[in-house]
Order: C-alpha cells, then structure tokens, then sequence
C-alpha cells in the first residue's frame, strides 16, 4: 500500500519543472499514477511507484480504463 502522504507529494517527474501545480497526480485503481498534465501512467510495483519517465512514456497512450495490474 502507497502511504497517503506519499501519494500527496508525488508529482510527474516529466512536468514538475513546469510550475508549482504542475505535474499533479491522480492515484488510480490503487497501482497507478497518471498525470494531468501529459497523460504518462506511471505504475506501482511491489507497492513502489515506478516514477521514471521512461515508465510513464511506454503507457501513455493507454486509456485508463484499460490500465492492467502492472507487471
């Protein structure tokens, strides 16, 4: 489980350069993180969100009701 004090500060590591507000996450179905900004999911593994760009990059296009268990 992601301590909700994580899940409060975790930001996209893509779009948190951009400003204060940016780069917000939404935590979804327990075992994503997805931006409001540009859309990467990053997913969490073993309880450990995966926060690389290159994770994020390879599910961005993937609409979130079709977001999986992370393998």
């Amino acid at each position: 489980m992601v301590s909700p004090e994580l899940i409060e500060i975790l930001r996209c590591p893509a779009c948190v350069r951009n400003g204060a507000n940016a780069g917000l996450l939404d935590f979804i179905k327990e075992t994503w993180f997805v931006c409001h900004d540009c859309g990467r999911k990053y997913p969490v593994k073993n309880d450990i969100p995966v926060m690389l760009i290159e994770e994020g990059d390879k599910y961005q296009a993937t609409p979130v009701e079709q977001l999986g268990t992370p393998a």
